[in-house]
């Protein structure tokens, strides 16, 4: 009874005095179409069913984090910091300002320094990059597929691992060869990198592309539109349809954190999502109902935190057999039968397990 008092004279004191959100963003910034638009999306939802305030400082090179995140905290009473890139000036600014509530997304904290106002989430990447990559190996009319990454930071890294487990076990329980072409923009900014590499990719053989690398990836997406639209000669999503359908042939983005797939309906097969909305959302939620508690949250496919798209425009061209493994594939990794790996030496000696389907 006590504990429901001292929660409601906290949740009326907010209402009295007013309750502000500030979401720092990292250089990607506002129109990603990844994960600084789906944390923002996830704090705006909680804002406005709480009805409190909700703003963005946009960093715009990573010297602005430590001044944005102090600017901030001194204006609101929860901060996010949003990316792998602001982990230690986050803890640094937190310690400085010990009132204010800050959450970390893709961010662990480092050894030792658990903070009691600072609470972090990361995703399993890898089990929903898992997924695409398994459809990937299973739609390559090549026999060659690519990765774009950002920086290869975990979270970008573990795309990867994800992905490569995806298409070995695909290509080991069906013995098809798949190959695998790699790159790094080297930043999560500029479009015109992505589509460079994704170009390249495409030019070398790969007929699908998955991308992990921001506002980089928009320009994957946009080489996947061109080259397929050049091929069909439409950029009609019923005449890329219908050509693949045809001849077998097209050219294909994966894309990333959010769906993407509307981006360029057709050429784009499908997205490994990571809801970071969701952990935004309960962030702001639990920090306003006075629940917050400090530490380190990782969430995946069990939590419904990390999945495949549900492929609106494409699932008509996958095989139904494929979409019934996708399920059960998600199915054994709930149940933790099948484990994907989340680092270099678990992808390195990753084996791909007896799988026997039940249909």
């Amino acid at each position: 009874m006590r504990k429901f008092l001292v929660i409601s004279l906290m949740i009326f004191a907010v209402a009295l005095f007013g309750f502000k959100v500030i979401m720092v963003t990292d250089v990607g910034g506002l129109g990603d179409k990844s994960f600084n638009d789906g944390t923002w999306a996830g704090i705006k939802q909680a804002a406005e069913e709480l009805g409190i305030e909700a703003k963005v400082i946009q960093s715009y090179e990573q010297s602005d984090y430590i001044p944005n995140l102090s600017k901030a905290a001194e204006e609101a009473d929860l901060v996010f910091a949003v990316g792998f890139m602001m982990t230690n000036d986050l803890f640094k600014v937190a310690k400085q300002y010990p009132d204010t509530y800050f959450v970390g997304i893709d961010i662990t904290p480092p050894e030792g320094q658990i903070l009691p106002n600072v609470l972090t989430f990361t995703f399993k990447e890898q089990e929903a990059a898992f997924l695409v990559g398994y459809v990937a190996a299973a739609m390559t009319k090549t026999g060659m597929v690519g990765f774009v990454g950002g920086i290869p930071i975990p979270p970008v890294e573990r795309f990867r691992y994800g992905y490569e487990a995806g298409i070995k076990t695909y290509s080991v329980l069906h013995k098809k060869n798949v190959k695998i072409l790699r790159g790094y923009t080297q930043d999560f900014e500029d479009p015109k990198k992505g589509k460079d590499l994704a170009m390249s990719q495409f030019a070398e053989g790969a007929d699908i592309v998955f991308h992990a690398s921001g506002a980089c990836g928009n320009g994957v997406i946009e080489a996947a539109r061109e080259k397929f639209s050049a091929l069909a000669g439409s950029d009609k999503l019923v005449d890329l349809i219908d050509y693949y359908t045809t001849n077998g042939k097209g050219f294909f983005a994966i894309g990333v954190d959010m769906d993407q797939d509307y981006m360029a309906p057709g050429a784009v097969l499908t997205s490994a999502m990571k809801r970071v909305d969701v952990a935004s959302y309960y962030g702001v939620v639990w920090a306003y109902e006075g629940t917050f508690e400090g530490g380190h949250r990782v969430l995946g496919i069990s939590e419904d935190a990390v999945g495949i798209s549900p492929m609106k425009y494409t699932k008509g061209l996958v095989p139904n057999r494929v979409i019934a493994e996708l399920l059960y594939l998600e199915k054994l990794m709930k149940e933790g039968t099948l484990k994907v790996p989340e680092t270099q030496e678990e992808l390195d000696a990753f084996e791909v397990p007896q799988i026997e389907f039940p249909f």
